[in-house]
């Protein structure tokens, strides 16, 4: 694979700009007057704008996908057609976590047929640690990118040119998605019905 080194690099230190300025909304930033499906979907796209300009036609949600998300309880029910504040705050955490987790995980982390500020309280520290993930990540971009940006940085994972970059956060964001499947999967349990955890036999379970 051919790529020019100070394209990457430049597009690495875009990307780095927009994690740093870009923020999900807060719960009271989240209208609450009540919006219908079309209004909702053009929001959500607003608030979850991850996608490079190559991409732009593909959307954040669809219509059906709400409706699916409803259907299947996932998410509360709309008050007669129209999405509000709590709403909008699952739909924001569906469509952030759904790169990652599937839907039937996602939905035991985030429960439905409990008190707004009990959402509230939920949404807002997804936000909190949202934030905190994003400059995680870019504290590793820059380490693993540290050839590409020309840092000074001298250890044994810097990646060596972009296919390397591109093999190490695609490794990463797999063991990522798996830890977060085998946490998620140990609610309810504990150390008697919890799985092996005899560490010579290796994370199987």
């Amino acid at each position: 694979m051919a790529y020019d080194k100070d394209l990457v690099a430049a597009k690495l230190r875009r990307w780095e700009k927009f994690l740093e300025n870009y923020s999900l909304p807060s719960w009271d930033e989240i209208p609450n007057f009540g919006l219908y499906m079309e209004q909702v979907v053009t929001l959500l796209y607003e608030y979850v704008d991850y996608l490079p300009p190559e991409l732009k036609d593909e959307q954040v949600v669809t219509p059906s996908a709400i409706n699916n998300y409803v259907r299947t309880k996932v998410m509360p029910e709309p008050v007669k057609k129209r999405y509000y504040r709590i709403h909008i705050a699952y739909l924001i955490m569906i469509c952030t976590l759904k790169q990652t987790l599937s839907i039937s995980l996602i939905q035991k982390i985030i429960p439905t047929g409990i008190d707004e500020s009990e959402v509230k309280k939920i949404y807002s520290a997804y936000v909190s640690r949202h934030g905190l993930s994003s400059k995680a990540f870019i504290h590793i971009v820059r380490l693993l990118g540290a050839d590409i940006l020309n840092h000074e940085e001298e250890n044994e994972f810097v990646a060596k040119d972009t296919s390397d970059l591109i093999f190490t956060v695609a490794l990463m964001g797999g063991f990522s998605k798996l830890l977060a499947d085998k946490l998620i999967l140990l609610e309810g349990k504990d150390i008697n019905n919890g799985g092996s955890i005899e560490i010579e036999q290796g994370p199987k379970d």
